[in-house]
């Protein structure tokens, strides 16, 4: 269902019989209907807004109610909008966004939350368009809801085209197509069955109370407790050193194994600082700089390390304008920005948003990181450059583009460094199933338990 900043007024789009008034609106649904509003027209995520102080107000079971609804509506907008579209008087009529949100949190409710009541979902789906200023669109909710609720389940069936699959678990086409051609159909349908799922608790790495490496290992002993999502700002609790989801921390112990002894370290686009953490776990001797370029989420990675790793050295900077006089160094992370689309489980908007011309965009911009990182490379140092992408161009095709740029750089294998980590007992995943031509690359669903990430380990003789 379309849903453009203009539409004409809703009293000329609908002309549904309009149904009684119910009781009022629960703060859950209200806080959900709120932030997938502002999610769908602005570019807020709906992570921060979920953890925003507005959601302090609520009670805990109105909070869970509120984050099961926001993310369920996102991930399995494609798929609610598909089944409600045949259902318009006028399949191609643009919705209000409003309108179209409170249809999807009905429909959700409806067709995946098994102990809501229907009568419930409905009219509170009604209210919401109503509070929101359409009442006129309040009969035509009613009535494609109470249609919805009269369509017999879908069939499985024997054979499913890609776009089946793609319509049914929620994904862009386009998006879909890519990972069929890229990692083939069963891989495809795996990571696309996994992103309509919740994300588990670690389960690649040791964790909870006991220690994360066993004593024999050359490794400092490091706590686990607590949590945050992978490549977001929010902490759920504020631990010593944050539980990362299985990719993020895979990348960083890769990178913290990769040189044994290294003095200087630089971690490029250090926020929200889970890796830096474990960087500076693992090497507290070094020294040790974080930087990003954005100056609050910097500012919040600061304040963490101001208890956790006091030693560690932040600075507001583009990567790919470092200050001189920072020097050079022996390992660097460059763990970039890029489209996320090995993180759709935790970020279902991303789906939304992304567009095939995005890639080239992102891809543009990570080239430059690299080629500015290696540039301060010390001779005998290590570069570990990754991301949370599925996407050749913004992994593969970067780390070629940067080789040809900056003769003298090699590349070097990552299964020493993953046996490596198996050996300790940190790895419980065989290590060959994460390699892909030389290079780490997790699928979700299809060979790991985490978020999609490719890595690659560039050195500089």
């Amino acid at each position: 269902m379309q849903t453009p900043a203009q539409n004409r007024p809703a009293a000329q789009v609908f002309a549904q019989p309009q149904p009684p008034a119910h009781a009022p609106i629960t703060p859950a649904r209200s806080a959900a209907f709120a932030i997938l509003v502002r999610v769908a027209d602005t570019s807020a995520h709906s992570d921060d807004l979920l953890h925003g102080p507005g959601m302090s107000a609520l009670s805990q079971a109105d909070r869970n109610l509120a984050h099961t609804l926001v993310f369920g509506v996102l991930r399995w907008q494609i798929a609610l909008d598909a089944r409600m579209q045949p259902l318009l008087q006028r399949p191609d009529q643009a919705l209000p966004t409003p309108v179209a949100t409170a249809l999807r949190m009905g429909a959700f409710q409806l067709l995946h939350l098994d102990r809501i009541p229907a009568h419930a979902a409905l009219s509170e789906s009604v209210e919401l368009v109503r509070a929101a200023g359409h009442p006129h669109a309040a009969g035509m909710v009613n009535a494609i809801l109470r249609k919805l609720t009269r369509q017999p389940p879908a069939q499985p069936k024997l054979y499913e085209t890609t776009a089946a699959f793609a319509e049914r678990l929620s994904h862009p086409l386009w998006l879909a197509n890519r990972w069929v051609q890229n990692y083939g159909r069963a891989a495809a349908l795996a990571i696309l069955t996994h992103d309509q799922t919740e994300p588990q608790p670690n389960t690649l790495f040791l964790s909870g109370d006991a220690p994360v490496v066993p004593p024999a290992s050359s490794y400092p002993e490091v706590s686990t407790s607590g949590f945050m999502t992978s490549e977001n700002e929010e902490w759920v609790s504020t631990p010593d050193l944050p539980h990362l989801d299985d990719g993020s921390r895979l990348v960083a112990e890769l990178a913290a194994a990769s040189h044994p002894t290294p003095t200087r370290i630089w971690d490029t686009c250090a926020a929200p600082g889970g890796k830096t953490l474990i960087l500076a776990a693992r090497h507290p001797g070094a020294h040790l700089l974080a930087t990003d370029a954005n100056p609050r989420r910097l500012q919040a990675l600061a304040t963490r390390l101001e208890t956790t790793s006091p030693q560690t050295k932040t600075l507001h900077a583009d990567a790919t304008a470092l200050p001189e006089a920072e020097g050079l160094f022996d390992l660097i992370l460059c763990d970039v920005p890029c489209s996320g689309t090995g993180t759709l489980s935790r970020n279902p908007e991303i789906r939304q948003r992304l567009q095939p011309a995005d890639l080239a965009r992102q891809a543009t911009r990570q080239r430059e990181i690299l080629t500015a990182a290696l540039a301060r490379l010390a001779p005998g140092g290590h570069l570990l450059y990754s991301t949370c992408s599925l996407e050749p161009e913004e992994n593969e095709q970067v780390v070629a583009a940067a080789l040809a740029a900056a003769p003298g750089i090699t590349q070097l294998p990552l299964d020493p460094i993953l046996d490596q980590l198996a050996t300790t007992g940190l790895l419980t995943t065989p290590p060959a199933d994460l390699l892909r031509n030389g290079h780490l690359r997790t699928l979700p669903g299809a060979n790991f338990s985490g978020d999609g990430f490719f890595a690659a380990l560039l050195h500089r003789p």
